[in-house]
């Protein structure tokens, strides 16, 4: 399984714009093969700030995810709607059962 984990800090005046491309893109690539989880959240601690925490089957997943159009379109916009350079870190996991 692989996991990505991010974070992109929002301008205040067009912190909705990003909120709203942001749930488009999560919503948009759950449905793709390969996805397990996506999700977007608003950071307690900075409300200016969007977490992202992604599960893809596997890496053949994610780059396609990666490949797609829309995701490309999603990341140019993403850029110009950020105060600083969007944070993502990709892990390689392995589930276990506690």
């Amino acid at each position: 399984m692989i996991i990505v984990v991010g974070s992109v800090d929002g301008i205040e005046d067009s912190f909705d714009r990003l909120i709203k491309v942001s749930l488009e893109h999560v919503h948009r690539s759950r449905a793709e093969d390969g996805c397990v989880e996506h999700v977007v959240q608003v950071d307690c601690e900075n409300p200016l700030r969007l977490r992202f925490f992604e599960r893809w089957r596997d890496a053949a997943a994610l780059k396609a995810h990666f490949a797609r159009p829309e995701s490309r379109l999603f990341v140019q916009e993403v850029g110009k709607l950020c105060s600083k350079p969007p944070v993502m870190t990709v892990y390689e996991a392995e589930a276990k059962s506690i």
